[in-house]
């Protein structure tokens, strides 16, 4: 989980950023709707409709998140002092976003507390390894307020998962 810029230094590529969100937005609208069939399949099958609005959203919110968060995040660190790479900070929040998709597989599960088990381990584990791959780019600075508001960022995209495309 940790020393991920140590492991891409010389060569930080732009998978992440691109295939992984590619992906995962893919995943989300596919097995969104296929959880709101499941759903839905209980009570009344005759009102469902795929809804190709998921697909829309989930391309707006992860693209915008793997661009603008890490460009972000990036310009803060740079103004507190620290000496950040913008191409790192894009890989590792894309990669970042990998767990989320065998994540939306596991939430086509139609038990809601497992669900809600499954999104709170995983939004934790990539806040985690936001948080521990952050604290190598302050190089000695206290920027813990950063770091731990990049980490309930991370969550809160793990919770909009959950309720947008999942509820």
């Amino acid at each position: 989980m940790d020393g991920f810029f140590r492991k891409i230094d010389a060569n930080p590529d732009m998978y992440g950023p691109l295939w992984i969100t590619t992906t995962l937005i893919f995943m989300l609208a596919a097995f969104g709707n296929f959880a709101t069939y499941l759903m839905q399949r209980k009570t009344n099958l005759d009102i469902w409709n795929f809804d190709v609005g998921y697909f829309n959203w989930a391309a707006s919110v992860m693209y915008g998140y793997a661009a603008v968060v890490p460009a972000v995040f990036f310009f803060l660190f740079q103004y507190f002092g620290s000496r950040p790479s913008l191409v790192r900070f894009w890989c590792m929040w894309g990669y970042s976003l990998f767990i989320f998709i065998p994540a939306s597989a596991l939430l086509l599960i139609p038990v809601e507390f497992l669900r809600w088990v499954i999104i709170i381990l995983v939004g934790g584990a990539s806040s985690w390894f936001i948080s521990l791959n952050l604290k190598e780019c302050t190089e000695g600075a206290d920027m813990m307020v950063l770091i731990a508001s990049a980490a309930v960022l991370q969550f809160a995209l793990a919770l909009f998962i959950k309720v947008f495309f999942f509820a």
